[in-house]
C-alpha cells in the first residue's frame, strides 16, 4: 500500500501561481454563441502568456499581439501613433479584461514552422525597444487611444534557442551573439522607462543550456542591468522532472547572486513523450484525456513545491496542444478541471506540509479561514499500469469539519462523491486509485 501524508499545521509558505496559461478566454464568434468565459472566471485563471495568439481567429487573427504586427512597417516613425495598428491586439487584451484575467505580455513574435516573416532579427535593435515602448505605453497608459490595464509582465522574445531536427531555428533566425546584443539593448530601454514593471524572458526552450544562459546574464551583468524574471519552457512526459527543472535554474541563478532575486517562470509546459512518430501522436490524444488531466494536476503538485515561482499551461488556446477546452465548441475536456481544483487550494492561501512514498503519486495541500484541502494524483506514463490502493492520512485538522470527497475520472469530473464529519484532529483514508484519476479532499468548518 502506498502512502500520502498531509500535516496541515505544518506550513510551507503561500501558495504559488502554478494555474497561469497561455492563450486566453475565447468570446462569441460572429456565427456561433461558444465561448468560454465562465469557466476562466470559474477557475479565476490569473494570468494568460499572449504568445502565440496570432495563430487563433477568436483572439483577433494574424494581425495580433506580434510586435511586427501591430507596427507593420519598420521605417515608420516610432512615436507617431498612426504607425500602429492596435485593434486586433486590443480585442483581444479587452476579452482577457473581461474574464478577469491579467495579460503576462510576450513581445516578440510567434513561432514560424513555415515561411520566416517576424523571426529575423530587427534592423535597429534601439528602433525594436522604443517600438515595444510605445505598446506598453498604449496598454498601461493610455497612448494612442489606448488603455491602463495593469499589466506587471513584459517578456522579450520566445525561444530564441529552439532547434528542429533539421538545424533550423523557427523562431530566431539571427545568431546567439545578436539576440544578446537585441536582449539587452530592450532590457536597458524597457527598465529605463518602466522601473515598476517587470521585464525579463527569454523564454528559452528550456533551463539547462548554461553556456546561453551566460551568455544572457553575463551581459546583464556587464552592462550594470538586472531582470525581474527568468522564463523557460519544458514539456515532460513525467510531472517530477519539473522539480529537476526548478532546482537546475535556481542553481544557476544562485551563480550570479540572483537566486530569491529574480522570478523563475515556467511559461510553457504540457505532456510530451515524444516530439516525433506515434509518440508525437501519442503525446497530443493524451493531453487531451484523462491522461492530460492527471498530468496536469501532478504537475501543478510539483510546482507548488519546487523553486519555481509561476507555471503557465500551454495551451488554452483550443487548438491541438489544448487539454483544456474542446477545438469547436469551448466546452471543458478532462485538463480544465485540475484548474478548477487547485483554484480551490489557491485561495485558500497557505501551502501546508505533503509527502508521498511512492514516485507515481503526487499531491498538494492547503489551509484557509474556512477550508482545508489536499489535491492528489496517481501519473505513469506507463500506459498499462495498475490500480493502487493507497493510504491518506491528514492531521492538524480544525475539526470539526465535512469532508467532502470529490474525484476526477473517466466517469467523473471534479464530481462530489461523498461527505462525513470528522471530529478528531486526525484520520485516515483508504482509497482505490487507478491510474490518472485525482482526489481532491476538501474539509470544510
Amino acid at each position: 500500500m502506498s502512502n500520502i501524508t498531509v500535516d496541515f499545521s505544518k506550513s510551507c509558505g503561500k501558495m504559488k501561481i502554478m494555474h497561469a496559461v497561455n492563450g486566453g478566454p475565447v468570446g462569441k464568434g460572429v456565427r456561433a454563441a461558444f465561448s468560454n468565459f465562465q469557466e476562466f472566471m470559474d477557475a479565476e485563471i490569473p494570468y494568460a502568456r499572449n504568445h502565440d495568439v496570432s495563430f487563433f481567429d477568436g483572439y483577433g487573427g494574424e494581425h495580433t499581439v506580434d510586435v511586427h504586427r501591430i507596427f507593420k512597417n519598420f521605417d515608420a516613425d516610432v512615436n507617431d501613433p498612426a504607425s500602429y495598428w492596435f485593434e486586433a491586439t486590443d480585442k483581444y487584451m479587452a476579452n482577457l479584461d473581461t474574464a478577469g484575467v491579467k495579460c503576462f505580455y510576450r513581445l516578440g513574435a510567434s513561432i514560424e514552422h513555415g515561411t520566416k516573416y517576424g523571426t529575423y532579427p530587427p534592423k535597429d535593435f534601439q528602433k525594436w525597444a522604443e517600438i515595444c515602448e510605445h505598446i506598453i505605453r498604449h496598454y498601461t497608459e493610455g497612448w494612442a487611444n489606448g488603455f491602463h490595464y495593469d499589466i506587471k509582465y513584459w517578456e522579450i522574445w520566445n525561444e530564441p534557442d529552439c532547434l528542429n531536427r533539421d538545424g533550423t531555428n523557427p523562431c530566431w533566425q539571427g545568431t546567439k551573439e545578436q539576440f544578446v546584443d537585441l536582449f539587452i539593448t530592450t532590457v536597458r530601454h524597457l527598465k529605463s522607462n518602466f522601473p515598476n514593471l517587470k521585464i525579463g524572458g527569454p523564454a528559452f526552450c528550456g533551463c539547462w543550456d548554461d553556456a546561453y544562459n551566460e551568455m544572457i546574464f553575463d551581459a546583464l551583468k556587464e552592462n550594470g542591468l538586472s531582470i525581474d524574471f527568468f522564463s523557460f519552457h519544458g514539456y515532460r512526459n513525467e510531472p517530477k522532472l519539473y522539480a529537476e527543472d526548478g532546482d537546475h535554474a535556481y542553481a544557476f541563478l544562485e551563480k550570479y547572486g540572483l537566486a530569491g532575486k529574480v522570478e523563475l517562470i515556467l511559461n510553457e509546459w504540457n505532456y510530451v513523450r515524444s516530439w516525433s512518430g506515434d509518440g508525437f501522436e501519442h503525446s497530443i490524444r493524451s493531453m487531451k484525456e484523462l491522461k492530460g488531466s492527471s498530468f496536469i494536476a501532478g504537475t501543478m503538485c510539483v510546482g507548488q513545491t519546487s523553486a519555481l515561482d509561476m507555471m503557465m499551461y500551454y495551451d488554452s488556446r483550443p487548438t491541438r496542444w489544448c487539454g483544456m477546452f474542446h477545438t469547436d465548441f469551448h466546452t471543458p475536456l478532462k485538463g480544465y478541471y485540475p484548474f478548477l481544483m487547485y483554484h480551490d487550494l489557491y485561495k485558500m492561501g497557505e501551502h501546508v506540509y505533503s509527502e508521498t512514498d511512492d514516485k507515481e503519486l503526487y499531491a498538494v495541500a492547503a489551509t484557509g479561514e474556512n477550508a482545508q484541502g489536499v489535491m492528489l494524483t496517481y501519473f505513469s506514463d506507463d500506459d498499462e499500469a495498475v490500480a493502487k490502493d493507497i493510504e491518506v492520512t491528514l492531521s492538524g485538522i480544525a475539526a470539526p469539519v465535512t469532508a467532502e470527497y470529490y474525484l476526477q475520472d473517466e466517469a467523473n469530473d471534479y464530481s462530489i462523491i461523498r461527505k462525513e464529519t470528522i471530529t478528531a484532529d486526525n484520520f485516515t483514508v483508504n482509497l482505490h486509485l487507478k491510474p490518472f484519476t485525482t482526489y481532491f479532499i476538501k474539509l470544510v468548518k
